[in-house]
């Protein structure tokens, strides 16, 4: 009798005998899409596997995996997997510093690099990594002349693998079958928002059942295509594009580069797609524009056709009625408007999105909707392998983030932190006993650090991080994140600190978006030579003041948060920064950090001041350090009586 197979390896041999001949991953080098099948993705990997095995890859080994989104480092993954080794996926743009941290705590011994950047961390750091004995490259352009012994090229270690499988011919089989569901599969670090980042380990049965239960909920196939642009040291691209890839037989499209993702993603046109909010933001952001400079003409139908859409198009997707006369005014708009757009995006052909990570504007998920792009919101995190809460069709809302995933039993507690169980649940944190024990109790429920609550409708609501939500003077409750992600979602806002944790009121650190901003900058004829320069324009001030004036007159009518509008901002003189330690490398706000670095800009906003002056170091591309000053302006804005307030006086 079959057995359903519990680990990737016996995954990829099924799939090489099922889906012999169908396209398994594909990569756009030199501007041509090459790909493999299933049966040549299995080849290629099984000699990389043997290939570790004759440089002394063993049982329980470690290998780090280093770079972006390519075939030869995916299949890096389960070829470890094949010989009972667990990979270790690293931030491709992390600094060598944070690089050496992850391989000395997870005592990796191989390193899969995919270029001479990312060859060059390692070199750097291989001193201080007792652990590390071999550098394995992708891209060999560059390397010819370095001389350090630990390097091999990808080719030669598969040439090796060749040899040591004709000399042992069962020796991989064997190796495989001896693999079970309850073995370590990999480590995935998190990003350290609040100190070092911790070693997840997961197991394959983790992995595995929780990608099984997701494509059972969403009814996913072999048929998708996915394009792989997300770091693959993050959960979520583990799982979308290496864990479904593997149990559907779907097929995962790596593009050229980071600078080409948009026009890759428009020539595959996927039709499944995961995009954090900050991406559909961004995209909005650049519809906006590209809307600010058409014709009037154009303005005036892109304006009437997104009205049919709002009304008409989300209803259409919820499979609710519409009119004859709004059916066939959408039909006119897809032709028109809708069409065309989704097209320049290159989403004419996606089925389902998800996005996850931060909440997102509910004026952003409507506009994708409308336009009958089937964008879901799903809550998760590494430590439950992604699926905590997802939404079924039909049942999609801005404001919640679903029901619980198949198999996942979730609560609230008294203290009103969401908590969980579930065949995703973490084995552990890697040399970290005191915090499993934390964050996970004996009866395997996992406390997320996320305050929140469930709808009438039965969805769950997050508010905030546990720990991030605080309390005004007053004793009412300061939820940082919600009021971020509403400023966020004016185009010309990137970013936002609210500040108000035992203050009197709410104030906030802005980023402006360099990318919105400047466009307006060009349309106006307004010189600029920096960001910062840009940053501290009256005018762009008075567009920021504007936007916080607007969010703060929405929140007037919200019972739980209308004490929450922002009273006072600043422009900061930078963008925060991941190698700044201002963000994780996810695009978290490390607020302990950041409120330690402006602490004179937030005494300055809570003492009436005008303006401050700073002075705030900075780390280069190259690593060198420097600094950058500035006085900074600071605005008061208009706040609007509450309007429950006004009701209950009246």
């Amino acid at each position: 009798m079959a057995t359903t197979p519990d680990t990737f390896p016996k995954v990829l041999m099924d799939n090489a005998a099922k889906f012999a001949n169908k396209a398994a991953i594909r990569e756009k080098d030199f501007g041509i899409w090459q790909t493999w099948t299933w049966s040549m993705m299995r080849d290629e990997i099984f000699a990389l596997a043997n290939g570790l095995a004759a440089m002394g890859f063993k049982r329980g080994d470690k290998i780090a995996i280093v770079g972006r989104n390519r075939p030869r480092l995916y299949w890096s993954m389960c070829a470890a997997q094949c010989l009972g080794g667990i990979p270790v996926p690293v931030y491709q743009d992390s600094v060598a510093d944070e690089i050496q941290y992850v391989l000395e705590h997870s005592e990796v011994r191989f390193v899969m690099a995919e270029d001479q950047e990312q060859v060059d961390k390692m070199l750097e750091i291989i001193d201080r990594c007792p652990n590390m004995e071999q550098i394995i490259y992708d891209d060999p352009r560059g390397l010819k002349d370095y001389e350090a012994t630990q390097l091999n090229d990808f080719a030669d270690v598969q040439k090796k693998g060749r040899e040591f499988a004709k000399e042992n011919p069962d020796y991989l089989t064997q190796e495989i079958e001896q693999g079970a569901g309850s073995d370590i599969g990999i480590f995935l670090y998190t990003s350290g928002t609040t100190g070092k980042p911790k070693g997840v380990v997961m197991t394959n049965d983790n992995i595995i059942i929780t990608a099984r239960n997701s494509i059972e909920f969403d009814k996913l196939t072999s048929d998708e295509d996915i394009v792989s642009y997300l770091p693959m040291a993050w959960v979520g691209d583990h799982i979308f594009s290496y864990a479904q890839a593997y149990l559907t037989g779907f097929c995962v499209n790596c593009p050229e580069s980071e600078a080409t993702v948009a026009s890759d993603l428009r020539e595959i046109g996927p039709t499944y797609y995961f995009a954090p909010p900050r991406v559909f933001e961004n995209i909005l952001t650049s519809v906006t524009i590209r809307m600010q400079d058409a014709g009037k003409l154009k303005q005036k139908m892109f304006n009437y056709f997104m009205g049919v859409a709002k009304k008409v198009g989300v209803a259409k997707l919820d499979g609710k009625p519409v009119s004859g006369k709004e059916n066939f005014l959408y039909w006119l708009g897809n032709i028109l408007v809708y069409g065309p757009l989704k097209n320049t995006m290159g989403f004419s052909r996606i089925r389902l999105a998800y996005t996850a990570g931060e909440a997102i504007g509910p004026e952003i998920f409507d506009f994708f909707r409308s336009l009958g792009i089937n964008i879901k919101q799903l809550y998760g995190q590494t430590e439950a392998a992604v699926f905590i809460t997802m939404q079924p069709d039909g049942e999609i809302y801005a404001d919640t983030v679903g029901v619980p995933a198949i198999g996942v039993d979730v609560k609230v507690n008294d203290d009103g932190e969401v908590i969980y169980r579930g065949p995703g649940v973490f084995h552990s944190y890697y040399k970290n006993e005191e915090s499993t024990r934390e964050t996970k109790n004996d009866e395997g429920w996992v406390l997320t650090g996320d305050a929140g609550y469930f709808a009438d409708n039965g969805h769950l609501k997050i508010i905030d991080r546990a720990k991030d939500v605080g309390k005004y003077s007053d004793g009412s409750m300061f939820a940082p994140k919600y009021i971020e992600n509403k400023l966020k979602f004016f185009p010309d806002i990137k970013e936002v600190v609210a500040i108000g944790d035992s203050k009197d009121y709410c104030t906030a650190f802005i980023n402006i978006d360099l990318e919105a901003v400047g466009n307006w900058a060009e349309r106006n004829n307004v010189p600029y030579a920096s960001y910062q320069e840009l940053a501290g324009d009256e005018r762009v001030y008075k567009m920021i003041q504007d936007s916080i004036e607007q969010m703060n007159e929405d929140l007037s009518t919200d019972s739980l948060m209308s004490n929450s509008q922002v009273h006072r901002f600043l422009i900061l003189h930078k963008e925060l920064d991941p190698d700044d330690g201002e963000l994780t490398r996810t695009g978290k706000v490390r607020r302990r950090i950041v409120n330690e670095k402006y602490s004179v800009l937030i005494d300055a906003l809570y003492n009436g001041a005008k303006d401050c002056y700073i002075n705030t170091e900075v780390a280069f591309e190259d690593g060198r350090k420097g600094s950058i000053e500035a006085t900074l302006k600071i605005v008061d804005v208009k706040t609007f009586e509450p309007a429950v307030a006004l009701k209950e006086a009246s």
